[in-house]
């Protein structure tokens, strides 16, 4: 996400690419940056930043009620268990991207979550265990960061697919491992507050 500012109509500034549409004002609002601890969140975040892959994230946001009801609610644990005839269906379901090897990598990915939930207790303690010591200055603009290419490399290792680090770091900032509002966006003093009480998921 670009790390500008703009004044929207009702006098507040914003990070310039929440300005397009009103479900882009909502998500950064409310959503965008706000840690998450929730596996199924998590992993709903995970998913729906591999299906943005090539795409905008305006699309994704627009579809994302079809895709929580084509990957019942991204419970991994129901995903995991999703076979050839699910692919098939969801080839089908034309309110969701259609791309097989997305579709084939969500379910993927949901059995690799069990995996790791094994290891580490939670998905959400082996993220946040690549949670970056400082903050990236707000005056750069950034795709990656040493931080998103060590959990892509690891996560790749164990078998995700549509992880790379570009992928990861968008995660990142959706989920509150970074605070990429800029300094002055509404919102920026809000999530810094938000990642100050936030307990950090630790291995159990």
């Amino acid at each position: 996400m670009q790390s500008k500012n703009i004044e929207h109509a009702d006098g507040r500034k914003r990070c310039e690419w929440a300005s397009s549409a009103d479900i882009y004002v909502a998500y950064h609002d409310n959503e965008w940056g706000m840690p998450l601890s929730d596996d199924i969140a998590l992993f709903e975040r995970i998913s729906l930043e591999g299906f943005q892959s090539g795409l905008s994230w305006l699309t994704i946001l627009r579809k994302r009620e079809a895709f929580r009801a084509a990957f019942k609610g991204f419970d991994f644990n129901k995903v995991a268990k999703f076979g050839a005839a699910d692919v098939d269906r969801l080839l089908q379901d034309a309110a969701i991207v259609r791309h097989r090897g997305k579709i084939e990598a969500v379910i993927n990915n949901a059995q690799r979550t069990l995996e790791l939930r094994k290891e580490f207790g939670s998905l959400a303690a082996f993220l946040w265990s690549f949670e970056p010591d400082e903050r990236q200055p707000r005056e750069a603009v950034r795709a990656t960061s040493p931080e998103s290419h060590a959990l892509s490399k690891e996560l790749r290792r164990r078998g995700w697919k549509f992880v790379g680090p570009t992928t990861m770091y968008a995660l990142m900032q959706a989920v509150g491992m970074v605070n990429d509002h800029v300094n002055d966006c509404v919102v920026h003093g809000q999530v810094n507050a938000a990642r100050l009480a936030f307990a950090r998921p630790t291995q159990r």
